[in-house]
């Protein structure tokens, strides 16, 4: 087990970087927290530790891309089982329909990914159990000329997080700590758990 608090938040930061590149890990699907107080489990993409901004990708007609834009604050929940241990993250969102960063998401992104965002917005009603995709695509890889369309509806959720709540679970006694942005930097302090 990891006793220094140095040590701590940069294994937070190894499993985060991990956690976007490999989707056999554990933490690859954590669940997001709107401010609404609604959860969902969704995709990390990529996670930039010299700023500790988690991306996702999201549709721009999703109900959590306007909760996100009245109300900023957000939370992540992410569980490593073999480990033992779990990240709860709180941070500040954005949603990026626009810009270089959404840019990049979109051309690094295969054209399977993106056929998600060709059909209906999130929670549009169907009178059938549907994908909402258009029937045409169900199972079928589209061509760029046919993606055209989605590109206006694929967004990135970036969370730039400024408290890290760490809990490793152990049969001796569990062990918590927290980290808060403190200008540039982080404090950091033990916790009973």
């Amino acid at each position: 087990m990891l006793e220094q608090l140095d040590e701590i938040r940069t294994d937070c930061a190894n499993r985060l970087i991990r956690a976007a590149r490999d989707r056999r890990s554990p933490m690859h699907t954590p669940v997001i927290v709107t401010a609404d107080i609604d959860a969902r489990v969704m995709v990390l993409r990529a996670f930039d530790p010299a700023s500790w901004t988690l991306r996702l990708h999201t549709d721009s007609r999703a109900p959590k891309a306007a909760a996100i834009t009245a109300d900023p604050r957000v939370a992540a929940v992410l569980y490593d089982k073999a480990a033992k241990i779990q990240l709860r993250l709180r941070g500040t969102a954005r949603i990026e329909v626009q810009g270089p960063v959404a840019d990049a998401a979109w051309a690094t992104s295969t054209n399977f990914a993106r056929r998600c965002y060709l059909g209906d917005g999130p929670g549009a009603v169907s009178q059938v159990a549907t994908s909402g995709l258009p029937s045409e695509f169900e199972g079928v890889e589209p061509d760029d000329a046919q993606l055209l369309p989605a590109r206006e509806n694929f967004a990135v959720l970036l969370i730039e997080i400024n408290e890290v709540d760490w809990l490793h679970l152990a049969h001796t006694g569990h062990v918590r700590a927290q980290f808060t942005r403190a200008g540039e930097g982080w404090s950091a302090r033990w916790v009973a758990p």
